[in-house]
């Protein structure tokens, strides 16, 4: 007999538990309309505005702690470098009594020579006959025998200030006498300007007058032209009004233009600026010709007239033909869509049979409700 109460392993149980609560989870996920058709978790969604709004408060509070952390150690820094400068005032301090206490001038090896202590030894200067080559008594920079070489050097200071004085004088009194030959010769050059100038005067105004001279003949000679020619223009205007008065133009003589006009075979027959217009004779030429040329358009007038109404009438006849052809043509259109009508009839009756046929005969076993009911109930 085989063993059927053995118990059932935990793990199995639990991991068939999970596979029924992921299946039930995908189930509930591709079912539901919401979230297939919209696509959005809100559930998700606010909590991961949730989480960025907490990420930013963390951010916000760390940001302010480090804030204050920097305010602070730039305030230790501060405090340190007050200290720093405070203790480098207390050094300087320090070394500055250290100096004036311990390190004073007086106290050194050279005060005697260079404050001149009363209490200071003095020094016996030898002579230069009792000083060898290898004696080595006097050295540079002791100060011995100061004062004559203070003398000697303010002796000669003197003797040189002395000839930079005279210098300077000697140079004062060329300068001046320089300055009075520029002054001659400037007075000498304005002089000359001045003469020159006096002399340009002169002759300008010379010169000014031959001008003046000069455009007053040219004056009195265009006078005496313009009198002339106003002279020349009168005689002349006289001469057209007597030739005016006297011509055929005024005195209106008709013959005047067909007499001119004779004289030479290239003139014209009328003279335009003479002619006082047609005789009667002429005119009634003219006439009777205006008449002809209106008959004669009367004639043409009337035969286009007959010519349009042959058009016309040709014209209609064409269109009375056209329209037949046009009812003929439809009547034939209107026969053919009948045939057309009754074979699509026909073709319907065979349509209808054949459905007749198919939906009696062959689809006899149709598909219930219950058929379609089974699909789309898994996930899988």
């Amino acid at each position: 007999m085989f063993k059927l109460d053995m118990p059932v392993d935990s793990r199995v149980v639990q991991a068939v538990e999970r596979r029924r609560a992921a299946e039930a989870a995908r189930h509930e996920r591709i079912f539901s309309t919401r979230s297939r058709v919209i696509g959005v978790d809100m559930i998700v969604l606010e909590q991961q505005v949730a989480e960025r709004r907490n990420r930013e408060e963390v951010e916000k509070q760390q940001d302010l702690e480090l804030d204050t952390l920097r305010v602070s150690i730039d305030h230790m820094v501060l405090e340190q470098v007050k200290e720093e400068e405070q203790r480098r005032r207390e050094l300087a301090q320090e070394l500055q009594q250290y100096r004036a206490l311990c390190q004073r001038p007086e106290d050194s090896r050279d005060a005697d020579i260079n404050y001149k202590h009363q209490g200071a030894p003095s020094v016996y200067l030898p002579s230069e006959e009792s000083l060898g080559p290898a004696s080595m008594q006097v050295f540079q920079g002791e100060g011995i025998g100061e004062e004559e070489k203070k003398r000697f050097q303010m002796e000669l200071n003197e003797r040189t200030f002395r000839a930079q004085r005279e210098e300077r004088d000697r140079q004062e009194k060329e300068k001046k006498h320089k300055d009075m030959l520029r002054d001659m010769e400037l007075m000498q050059r304005n002089l000359i300007d001045v003469q020159l100038d006096a002399l340009e005067e002169e002759c300008k105004r010379a010169a000014r007058m031959a001008l003046k001279s000069y455009n007053q003949a040219q004056v009195d000679e265009r006078r005496e032209r313009e009198r002339q020619e106003k002279l020349r223009q009168e005689g002349e205007g006289m001469k057209e009004v007597w030739h005016m008065v006297t011509s055929d133009l005024l005195t209106e003589s008709p013959e005047a233009a067909a007499r001119e006009g004779e004289r030479s075979a290239e003139a014209p027959r009328v003279l335009p600026d003479r002619w006082k217009g047609m005789s009667p004779k002429q005119l009634s030429a003219i006439y009777r010709q205006r008449e002809e040329q209106r008959a004669e358009k009367e004639a043409q007038r009337q035969l286009e007239k007959h010519r349009e109404l042959a058009w016309g009438l040709q014209q209609l006849e064409e269109a009375r033909e056209q329209v037949e052809e046009e009812r003929r043509l439809r009547e034939m259109e209107r026969e053919r869509r009948l045939q057309l009508d009754k074979y699509n009839q026909q073709l319907a009756q065979e349509q209808q049979i054949h459905q007749q046929y198919l939906n009696k005969q062959i689809y006899t076993n149709r598909p219930t409700a219950r058929y379609f009911s089974q699909f789309n109930t898994s996930s899988r």
